[in-house]
């Protein structure tokens, strides 16, 4: 036993009383489940009441049961949308809030783990505490259907938003869901599944033939309806030609008839553009309506209206404040010129329900049958009986936190060890610690639909480890600092007399030095204000400046030279209740908490016109408002110092963090970062904030790699204890980590028609059901780590490999697992069925597929026998031919700890 072995040893008999409380934290979690279970809403409604409502309900009183609103101001919470209900007859209306993860509202809900973090758990009581959690957040803000999970799939790691999918197995990513909306729902809120379907690229033009459509990309969704699902949003994108919105064959053939589906179709807001996608079996259209000063007025259109048509002019789509909104690029990612606002489907048809319903392309009979649907969800939630809340409670924070950092915890990959993880004493008692994610956590990534996050709950590793280990002497280095430092007083003036020039909403001037007005310097302005600050940057010499503009409380704009520079992203008239949040436009809040608007200019020496304008947002809250920066001279200073840390250290550990951009890279000068790190210590380890695989250039010189993902509010915590060896990493890799992303399907140059830009406008799919590890098998491609991959502390041994035939006609696959390390740990086997040897003309299967999995604890030396129950559906294939689904022949089982270490094989 090496001395690093002995060491954790030692460390781990000395925690008993933590993992006494951990073992008790783990039971109530199975009670609570238990407990989840019992209160899951029907599986009927009362369909008898419903068409009795039904039957007293005006066309008028129909409508507004699928067509989104606008709710009255003074309770309105900010959420996505808004159904009206019908007062007149007790039925109530439903507010939608966005995620995953969490809910977005006016009022700030705690950071959950991301997406694709609780899929590497490969936990669905994991899942399913996460749904349980985002439900009580619902309860606490007065929020009815949560817009999650997402499971589409993680095919193209290109696609915006693929990060915050489940991965690329359509197995793990149905399980995964369904678990977290049985979770979610258990609590009272309805879950709304997204988004269906082919929602997997960039493209809006996708092509995929019939049967990896059932086999991978509707697949989820069976899984999810299974759960009782009670609402489906449909995609933006074209489908094998019509919107997936308005496209009968997935929305009545596959998803209403062959999956018997009962709850409502929901658009994705702006996903209809015809009325008539009422009759190919959408149920409801979102948002339904928008502020007058909304900019998204102009970019959407609503179809469902039966008022006379409104000729209020709308002002023009001004897409700088569309991109302001949606974010901008920070200086460390590539700097993105304009959106393209061509790439989102437009609209040509206008045609209202009012018109349609005079033409006759629309009956009353189709509207109330969709209103039929959402009655139905509401009747099963028990909302028509008083069960929904609409009031705006405490949260439960503790217990909400325990599942996030429990979460963030089971969700760590270790993916190289060297002998360098759990950190020993000689370590501790030199170690160095680098990057921006080291002294903050990176909890959220990027920003997009999801809870904000408490800030004030967010401690960074750096400090919960030294809470953990309160003898430890570590050094700290930023490396890149991102809250940078204020401007200097002597740099600023106006009409050549120092200081910028205020200007308030009331007409009021003044003078002030410095711009820099927040709780921590205990100068923030009064709430509901507008203020201007003008006049002249003196810059001293040329270089690339980066600036901050970092807001709380208010919405914020830079100008320089005349040119708009930066703004926040909240914006008055949209959703999310105009609040500026502190996660909202950087990788991380300030260290004090707020808003980041980070830009590099290059500016020449000498004045430059600088103009800052805060307005409020609706928080009613002290508008804080801050101008730093960060020159170059700062900035290679603190680079200088990060290595000077890293050579004087035992051991250095180096944050490495991404928001997405660019595809496949880490973001600024990390990778160098690295290299220069591990060129002056040879005891480098990386732990890694990011959500999709990245190039690692790297990864041989440093001796341990820990990938974190986007932790979460408590995720400090979580990655403190990995390190210090209290948790063994135990999570499993979501997705196939490549080489480089030409090796995968989606990005192989040899195949252009499967990429986002695709071959005269059109992407397909035509790898199949090939997707993800299937594609790296098929073609014999070596990934960097494979699908399902994780190390641990401890070794575990498989024996006693049994498969037999369930009940279901699906197989029972038991496995005996062994820890025969000297710690306690997870592990997580996996089933995979190969294809079958003979095989059907006209029909694809992947070498091998993922078929079941679990997640087991074993103390050092304990066995148990695990037993994984494949269901029939994947023993299944799509016949084309005979629209049904059929038994293949008989599959070889494999089993182990990953899609490349498959230690038992069985044959049935």
């Amino acid at each position: 036993m090496g001395q690093k072995e002995k060491e954790y040893r030692a460390m781990t008999l000395k925690k008993n009383k933590y993992l006494a409380v951990a073992f008790c934290l783990g039971a109530l979690s199975v009670v609570s489940v238990a407990s989840w279970a019992q209160v899951v809403p029907a599986e009927k409604a009362d369909e008898a009441r419903v068409d009795r409502l039904l039957k007293q309900m005006t066309l008028e009183e129909k409508m507004n049961l699928i067509r989104g609103g606008l709710e009255d101001p003074s309770v309105y919470q900010g959420q996505a949308g808004y159904l009206p209900g019908v007062p007149r007859l007790h039925v109530p209306s439903l507010r939608m809030a966005d995620g995953p993860p969490g809910l977005l509202t006016r009022v700030v809900g705690q950071a959950q783990t991301a997406t694709m973090g609780v899929a590497a758990t490969f936990s669905t009581k994991d899942a399913e505490a996460n749904g349980a959690e985002i439900g009580r957040e619902a309860r606490s803000l007065g929020i009815d259907v949560v817009l999650q999970p997402f499971v589409n799939i993680d095919r193209d790691i290109t696609f915006a938003r693929a990060y915050n999918t489940f991965g690329e197995d359509p197995m793990l990513s149905g399980r995964m869901g369904a678990a977290e909306i049985r979770g979610e729902q258990a609590q009272g809120v309805m879950s709304q599944v997204k988004h269906y379907v082919g929602y997997d690229s960039n493209s809006y033009n996708i092509f995929i033939d019939q049967q990896t459509l059932h086999e991978v990309y509707a697949a989820p969704f069976v899984d999810a309806i299974g759960a009782g699902v009670s609402s489906v949003m449909c995609s933006y994108n074209r489908i094998n030609g019509p919107f997936a919105c308005g496209n009968s064959d997935t929305l009545k053939t596959i998803l209403k008839d062959e999956m018997g589906f009962k709850g409502f179709v929901t658009s994705d807001w702006g996903g209809v553009h015809s009325v008539l996608f009422i009759n190919e079996g959408l149920d409801m259209e979102m948002p339904g309506a928008a502020e007058a000063d909304s900019p998204f007025k102009a970019f959407i259109n609503n179809y469902f209206v039966t008022a006379p048509p409104d000729t209020t002019p709308v002002k023009p789509l001004d897409p700088d404040a569309l991109a302001g909104i949606l974010g901008g690029s920070i200086p460390e990612e590539p700097q993105v010129s304009s959106m393209d606002m061509d790439a989102f489907p437009r609209d040509s048809d206008k045609t209202s329900m009012r018109e349609a319903l005079k033409n006759g392309t629309v009956t009353e009979a189709t509207i109330t049958a969709a209103a039929r649907r959402v009655l139905y969800e509401i009747d099963r939630f028990g909302y028509l009986d008083g069960k929904q809340k609409h009031t705006v409670t405490a949260q439960d924070v503790e217990a909400n936190a325990a599942v996030i950092r429990k979460t963030a915890e089971d969700a760590a990959v270790l993916l190289k060890n060297e002998h360098a993880l759990p950190l020993g004493n000689d370590d501790l008692q030199s170690l160095a610690m680098i990057g921006p994610g080291a002294g903050q956590i990176a909890a959220i990534g990027t920003f997009g639909e999801r809870s904000p996050g408490l800030t004030e709950r967010q401690i960074g590793p750096l400090e919960a480890l030294k809470k953990g280990a309160p003898t430890a002497n570590v050094t700290y280095a930023v490396d890149d600092d991102m809250t940078g430092v204020p401007v200097p007083a002597a740099l600023l003036s106006h009409d050549g007399k120092p200081g910028l020039l205020r200007t308030e909403g009331s007409g009021r001037n003044k003078v002030d030095a410095q711009l820099d007005f927040t709780h921590s310097n205990g100068k923030s302005l009064p709430a509901s204000g507008t203020v201007t600050w003008k006049g002249t940057l003196t810059v001293p010499s040329a270089g690339e400046y980066w600036l901050y503009l970092q807001v709380l409380g208010a919405r914020g704009r830079l100008m320089i030279d005349g040119k708009r520079v930066g703004q926040t992203g909240a914006a008055k008239g949209t959703v999310h209740g105009d609040v500026q949040y502190a996660t909202q436009d950087n990788g991380f809040p300030t260290v004090d908490g707020l808003d980041n608007v980070r830009r590099a200019l290059q500016l020449t020496a000498g004045p430059h016109s600088i103009t800052v304008m805060a307005s409020s947002d609706t928080s009613n809250k002290p508008e804080q408002i801050r101008l730093n920066w960060m020159t170059p001279e700062l900035r290679e200073s603190n680079h200088r110092a990060a290595i000077d840390a890293a050579k004087k250290a035992h051991t250095a550990v180096v944050f490495v963090w991404t928001r997405g951009k660019p595809d496949f890279a880490l973001p600024g000068e990390q990778d160098k970062l690295v290299d220069e790190v591990a060129a002056v210590n040879p005891n480098t380890i990386v732990v890694m904030n990011v959500s999709q695989p990245v190039a690692m250039p790297w990864l041989g010189k440093v001796k341990g790699v820990l990938q974190m993902w986007w932790t979460g509010d408590e995720g400090g915590w979580a990655t403190a204890d990995v390190l210090l060896g209290k948790v063994s990493p135990a999570g499993r890799l979501p997705f196939t980590w490549a080489k480089q992303l030409t090796d995968y399907a989606a990005n192989d140059p040899a195949h252009l028609e499967r990429s986002a830009k695709g071959v005269d406008g059109k992407t397909t799919y035509s790898e199949g059901v090939d997707v993800g590890y299937r594609w790296f098998d098929k073609e014999k491609i070596e990934p960097l780590f494979p699908f399902g991959f994780g190390l641990s502390y401890t070794t575990f041994e498989y024996s006693d490999l049994k498969v037999a035939k369930a009940s279901d006609n699906g197989l029972d696959v038991s496995v005996r697992v062994k820890n025969t390390g000297s710690v306690a740990g997870d592990e997580v086997p996996q089933v995979y069925l190969d294809a079958p040897e003979q095989q059907p003309q006209g029909i694809q299967f992947a070498p091998k597929t993922l078929a079941a999995f679990d997640r087991v604890t074993l103390a050092p030396g304990e066995s148990k026998d695990v037993v994984m129950h494949v269901a029939p559906r994947a023993l299944e294939y799509w016949s084309v031919a005979e629209k049904k689904w059929v038994r293949s022949e008989a599959r070889r089982v494999r089993v182990g700890s990953s899609s490349r270490d498959l230690k038992l094989t069985a044959e049935k």
